[in-house]
């Protein structure tokens, strides 16, 4: 089983992914790790992502699914209905927070090649899935964790 953690930069994907993961006893995919150079050093001069920029990314990290054995989280932003065609996740979790509580987290996050400039770009572009299982990242990443848990029929 493939679940994908979705959402806007800075609202928890790896975090939850992760932690559900771990609890899954399952492997992980932060798609961060996947982005080219060049996909980076736009971000981080606050230039965002067009579909063909991301779309060969997307590929890749559907071929990495493919090619590894057993269940997966896969922690990334999948905003577009046809980005998750191309990811093709047996479940969706959605992390939904609001505007302004996405900025504060952002402004606060360090290390991080994502300008936070970018997050009006991400906000209008965001498709949101109808077939997921959505969150508020108001609540902490445990309670989260353990309600997706929950949804998924594992329980906590």
């Amino acid at each position: 089983m493939i679940i994908l953690v979705m959402g806007v930069s800075g609202c928890g994907k790896t975090t939850i992914g992760e932690k559900l993961a771990k609890k899954l006893r399952c492997g992980f995919i932060d798609a961060d790790d996947f982005h080219s150079p060049e996909n980076r050093a736009k971000m981080a001069a606050g230039v965002a992502l067009t579909d063909q920029d991301r779309t060969p990314w997307l590929q890749r990290l559907r071929q990495e699914l493919v090619s590894r054995q057993g269940d997966h989280v896969i922690a990334c932003s999948a905003l577009k209905t046809a980005y998750r065609k191309i990811l093709a996740p047996d479940r969706i979790i959605f992390l939904k927070g609001s505007a302004a509580l996405l900025a504060r987290r952002l402004s606060g996050r360090a290390g991080h090649f994502f300008n936070p400039h970018l997050l009006e770009s991400q906000l209008a572009i965001l498709e949101e899935p109808a077939d997921a299982l959505v969150f508020s990242i108001s609540q902490p990443p445990d309670l989260i964790v353990a309600e997706a848990l929950k949804e998924l029929g594992h329980g906590a």
